[in-house]
């Protein structure tokens, strides 16, 4: 049984020394993507419910994505390792 655990840990590269894959935080994969110039994109909330009170306009302009602040966009991409 010795021989068969140290041939598991070689299999998953951890004898070697390589280090394991980063997770991404899966809350953040989904609400956020990285545009090809490393800019945060967010969809605007506000656009789930009581949206007969909401004028056309206001709906409209809420359908459009926006970008994540500078200022938190720092912090977006330590959630999204691979983005």
């Amino acid at each position: 049984m010795v021989g068969a655990t140290s041939q598991v840990a070689s299999e998953a590269g951890l004898a070697e020394g390589i280090m394991p894959k980063m997770k991404s935080n899966r809350a953040a994969k989904k609400r956020f993507k990285i545009t090809g110039s490393g800019k945060v994109r967010r969809s605007k909330g506000g656009l789930n419910h009581c949206m007969q009170e909401k004028s056309s306009k206001r709906k409209r302009r809420l359908r459009k994505n926006d970008m994540v602040d500078s200022t938190m966009q720092k912090r977006v991409k330590l959630m999204l390792p691979y983005g």
